[in-house]
Formats: C-alpha cells, sequence, structure tokens
C-alpha cells in the first residue's frame, strides 16, 4: 500500500504544482514579473546573421549585454556586429561557426571561453525549414535538419553548461516552435526536429530542478509563424485569431520572457489555450489544420 499512496502523493503534489504555475502565469500576465538586469552578462546568440538572431542581438545589445554572436554566414555576422554596435553595444565578439557541425561547435566554443569568457545566456535560435512532404525530402535535408534544429542544441549545451553549473549562474534559451507542440502538414522533419528540441530542453530543466541547481534558469520558446523570410508566403486559416508574428513583436516578447525568468513562452497567447485543449482535454482543433501552405514549395533557408 505504501508505494501506491506514495504515488498518489507524487500525482497530487505534481497537479497542485501545475496549478499552481498556471495561475502564477495567469497574475504575471496581469501584473508585469520584475526583470532581471542582464547589463555585462554575455550573451551567446546562434544563427545572428540575419533574421530573428539580429533582432535579439540588437535588443540586447541596448540593454548593455556583452554579444557572443554566432552564424555560418561571415558577412551576416560581421554586418549585425556593426548594427549591436551602433546600437549601444560596447562588447561584440563575432565567429562564424556551422551549428550542424558538432567538432566546430567545439572548437568554436574553446576560442569564446579562451577570449571573452564563460558564456551566461544561450540563446540556440538557429535553424533550417526544408518545407517538402516527407517522402519528397532527401535524406540529407532531414539530416540538415536535425543537425542544426536540434543536435546543435546537444552541442552548445555540452560546450558551456558546465561553467554555468559550476558559477551557479545561467540561463538557457531554446527558440522551438509551435511546431514543436504538434505535427504540421508538410514540415514532417521540421516538426520533428522542433519537438526534439523541446523536450530536450525541457528534460535539461527538470535536470537542473532535480539537482537543485537553482541558478540555471530555463526558457522554452514556442512561436506560431514569425514573418522573418523562413514562411514566406505560408499564413493561417484564423488570422484574426492565429496571425503570421511581426519579427519585432516576437523579439520584444522573447526578450521580456528571459528578463523575467519564464520557463515556457508561446504566442500568440492562444496557443497556451490550444496546447490546454490537446493535453488536457484532448480535444479542440489541432495546429496542422490552421496552416495555409504557399502554393510554391519552401526552399531550404536558413534562418538567424
Amino acid at each position: 500500500m505504501a508505494p501506491d499512496l506514495n504515488s498518489t502523493k507524487d500525482l497530487f503534489v505534481f497537479l497542485g504544482k501545475s496549478v499552481f504555475s498556471v495561475l502564477e502565469d495567469m497574475v504575471f500576465t496581469l501584473i508585469p514579473k520584475p526583470q532581471k538586469n542582464v547589463a555585462g552578462e554575455i550573451v551567446l546568440i546562434t544563427g545572428a546573421g540575419s533574421g530573428l538572431g539580429r533582432l535579439l542581438a540588437l535588443k540586447f545589445a541596448s540593454l548593455g549585454s556583452v554579444l557572443v554572436l554566432w552564424d555560418i554566414n561571415k558577412e551576416g555576422t560581421e554586418e549585425t556586429c556593426e548594427m549591436a554596435r551602433a546600437a549601444g553595444a560596447t562588447r561584440v565578439y563575432a565567429y562564424t561557426c556551422d551549428c550542424s557541425q558538432r567538432e566546430e561547435v567545439y572548437r568554436v566554443a574553446d576560442e569564446v571561453k579562451r577570449e571573452v569568457g564563460d558564456i551566461s545566456i544561450l540563446i540556440n535560435n538557429a535553424g533550417i525549414v526544408t518545407g517538402k512532404n516527407f517522402l519528397d525530402c532527401p535524406d540529407e535535408l532531414i539530416e540538415k535538419s536535425f543537425d542544426v534544429n536540434f543536435k546543435a542544441h546537444l552541442w552548445t549545451y555540452k560546450a558551456f553548461l558546465p561553467a554555468m553549473i559550476a558559477n551557479d549562474h545561467g540561463h538557457l534559451v531554446c527558440i522551438s516552435s509551435s511546431a514543436g507542440l504538434t505535427g504540421v502538414n508538410g514540415l514532417a522533419d521540421y516538426c520533428a526536429s522542433k519537438f526534439a528540441a523541446f523536450g530536450f530542453a525541457e528534460a535539461v530543466f527538470a535536470e537542473t530542478v532535480a539537482q537543485k541547481q537553482m541558478g540555471i534558469k530555463t526558457t522554452i520558446v514556442c512561436p506560431l509563424l514569425i514573418n522573418t523570410g523562413m514562411f514566406e508566403g505560408c499564413t493561417t486559416k484564423f488570422p484574426s485569431l492565429l496571425p503570421v508574428l511581426e519579427p519585432e513583436y516576437a523579439v520584444r516578447k522573447i526578450v521580456d520572457a528571459i528578463l523575467q525568468e519564464k520557463v515556457y513562452l508561446y504566442i500568440p497567447r492562444v496557443l497556451y489555450f490550444l496546447v490546454f485543449l490537446k493535453r488536457i482535454l484532448v480535444l479542440g482543433p489541432s495546429f496542422r489544420e490552421l496552416y495555409i501552405a504557399p502554393e510554391k514549395a519552401w526552399k531550404p533557408e536558413e534562418v538567424r
């Protein structure tokens, strides 16, 4: 009987904490949560050469952070570097890095540690989309999706998390997707890689909590579609309810979530309700029915 009682107790504790978390999030939606100061924090952003990564860099530049910018596109990274300096950053470091290559991630990470110091905020943002039906997608593109969208997170965590734990100070940020919450037609490989990234970030978060590493924070971001060019021509069936997000708005919400140390950020906010329906009630509409793909096929494109 004792094991059964313990299991029941654990279940109620879990449910109680879940309800508390939901209520806490609702309260802080109405009453803004205090934001931490990131001036002087060393922030590494992958995929910083353009798009969302570039805008994140500019926002953290305005907050006084030290920036470490990674991208496979050297020219794009250097351009972001100059823009960040113009936005107020005093220390910006640009590195060319193909995040899909494990050994290259480790090599560049070692350079960063020697030249800049320990990373305190790691933002895994780089991603790629093929936009092909599963059987039409070449094997090498499927492997590339997993290498960039998911496996790169493994290598960056391996490279930078140990120092965060030693310092009892760090923040891990995973830019996942609403496609990491449910399957979407025409995005099988992308969804699978984003599900993996979400699950990995959530599992490491659970590890840090279980090991009482309270100085390590996690934020997992799941936006709908962001108008960065990655999903050009794509829309939703209900644009008033599920709009294509403007990148400036998405970046503002992402940075606010980091500063408030939120664990989960779904944008737009209606995604919280849809996730609730899917996970708890197993009713409601599936996201996969809410997308309208463009008539032309998406081209493989790395997003920064």
